[in-house]
């Protein structure tokens, strides 16, 4: 393969699969070396063959995982494949990559008797995605158990026979209600999730009981109605197919990250935050969380109105921050309107200022931190228009603030508000599209940097 096709190639197919991933640069390499491996810090070194004497540098914020290793070989393979048939039809090749991508996707979680069956189910729910039934598009939830297999019973019924069929869009909702597969994909049933235990699992709260549901030895496969594509096993949702790209999810990696090797409330806390960040990507309102560091408060502080602070401790520092500030002009009409406003108690200040919003947010917040609320709370206070920012301890300082952002700030209002506060903690954006983005403040260099990106 040329290398300026394996150049677009990585550009058009594996970094999108490994969201915040970039090419780094290349490196020279013999046949000794692996099509892939490992590289240093967070990196991955990739050639289309073992003979090619070149590699390229793959990098992104979060490690790469083994597992994701062997799935970036095997596409590197069916790529390759694809190559050298030598066929001239961009748009033919395009499809032929396409699926060579979900082959290999579904062959890293599948056994191979599997593999056409899941592959064959996504080719049935694409046509699906690309439709609507009586005006509207449908959702569609599927479970592949690779436990169990039903092909010597009476009248089997393939996947094939039905998913094609109208009465198939209304069997499922791909959320409570699932039709059940075989590992050989005949039918064997229907699956309600309103029974699943509770167990742990990484999904979004959406999608929480299929995720209990997946074991090691089931796949859960949703259409949902936005047209995503998602795919649970282990209890946790693995991949999603959003906007036209598959993508990877490595979320204990994420967490990790976030958790900074801290103790176990700490870990807790942004686990809570990382879990919050999910829902609100599948939620599609967007958002924006700042977790500051123990030290920054106070500077994290000058960037938020105090209008939209929920905290008394917190509203006493900006209170005295304001008055500072004011008593600098050498105006004493000034500083005496000031004074007026903010010299006065916090609750007498909420009420008089008509702070409606930050009066109604702390009845329902009711005193708890962050990571007691209930999900669902979470991810609908993090959707508000603004920042939510919270402290170390996972006290509430802020929700739907919207903060004072540095002169020549890049971006829209919730880049600029995350590059901004990043220097303060570790703070996530998260687009209307559901892209998670982190950043921090690498203090050796005093720059703010990407610690990680997903989905």
């Amino acid at each position: 393969m040329e290398k300026t096709e394996f150049y677009k190639i990585v550009n058009k197919l594996i970094l999108p699969l490994f969201t915040g991933s970039f090419i780094d640069g290349e490196e020279e390499s013999s046949s000794r070396d692996s099509e892939v491996a490992f590289g240093k810090r967070n990196s991955l070194l990739i050639k289309p063959s073992k003979n090619d004497e070149y590699r390229l540098i793959l990098k992104r914020g979060q490690p790469f995982q083994t597992f994701e290793v062997n799935l970036l070989r095997s596409i590197l393979n069916e790529i390759d494949k694809i190559s050298s048939l030598g066929l001239d039809d961009e748009s033919y090749i395009s499809v032929l990559q396409n699926n060579a991508i979900e082959k290999s996707i579904c062959a890293s979680i599948c056994e191979n008797e599997t593999v056409n069956v899941m592959f064959g189910i996504l080719t049935e729910l694409e046509k699906w995605g690309a439709r609507t039934y009586e005006g509207r598009r449908i959702a569609i939830g599927i479970i592949i158990n690779t436990n169990i297999d039903v092909s010597e019973q009476p009248e089997t019924i393939s996947f094939s026979d039905i998913m094609g069929k109208d009465f198939f869009a209304l069997l499922s909702d791909g959320v409570e209600s699932y039709v059940e597969f075989d590992k050989k994909g005949n039918l064997a049933g229907y699956v309600q999730m309103d029974k699943v235990k509770k167990l742990p699992n990484i999904a979004p709260y959406e999608f929480e009981k299929v995720a209990r549901y997946c074991n090691e030895k089931r796949i859960g496969i949703v259409l949902t109605q936005n047209g995503d594509f998602l795919i649970f096993k282990n209890r946790e949702l693995l991949f999603s197919k959003r906007m036209g790209s598959w993508n990877i999810y490595s979320h204990e990696e994420v967490i990790q990250l976030l958790s900074n090797r801290g103790n176990y409330s700490l870990k807790d806390i942004r686990r809570s935050v990382y879990y919050t960040a999910l829902d609100t990507s599948f939620a599609y309102s967007g958002g924006c969380i700042i977790y500051l560091n123990k030290d920054t408060v106070e500077g994290a502080l000058t960037h938020i109105n105090a209008h939209d602070i929920l905290d008394e401790r917190y509203f006493e520092i900006k209170k005295n921050q304001i008055l500072e500030e004011a008593g600098k002009l050498y105006n004493l009409q000034i500083l005496s309107t000031v004074e007026a406003i903010y010299n006065v108690p916090y609750q007498k200040f909420l009420e008089e200022q008509h702070c409606i919003k930050a009066e109604s947010l702390r009845k329902i917040i009711s005193g708890k931190p962050f990571h007691e609320l209930s999900r669902k709370l979470r991810q609908e206070l993090v959707s508000m228009d603004g920042a939510t920012v919270i402290d170390s301890e996972g006290n509430i300082i802020a929700v739907g603030a919207i903060l004072k952002i540095e002169a020549g700030s890049d971006g829209g209002g919730r880049l600029a508000a995350a590059t901004t506060l990043s220097k303060y903690g570790i703070a996530i954006k998260i687009s209307q599209d559901g892209i998670l983005k982190a950043f921090y403040q690498d203090r050796k260099n005093n720059k703010i940097r990407t610690l990680f990106t997903v989905g």
